[in-house]
């Protein structure tokens, strides 16, 4: 499984990142984080806010920090 926060780091891209994490271990999933800060290829994906989740190629959501059984179903789905 791919897994990137887009986000120039800020208070909610950690947020993201942190709550990302959580649901990874809270499934027993082992999948690396990229934090993605470079504007040029956030860019890339069409965001248009940060912070953004792309899980697997897909944007699942940006601009806001979801929650956490948001995060769950994407990623479940996406295993």
């Amino acid at each position: 499984m791919e897994i990137k926060i887009l986000g120039p780091g800020c208070k909610n891209c950690q947020a993201l990142e942190a709550r990302v994490k959580e649901v990874l271990a809270e499934l027993s999933l082992e999948a690396p984080v990229e934090k993605v800060t470079d504007m040029r290829e956030i860019m890339r994906y069409d965001v248009l806010m940060t912070p953004g989740l792309v899980v697997n190629g897909k944007v699942k959501v940006f601009g806001r920090v979801p929650s956490h059984d948001e995060i769950r179903d994407w990623l479940k789905a996406e295993q």
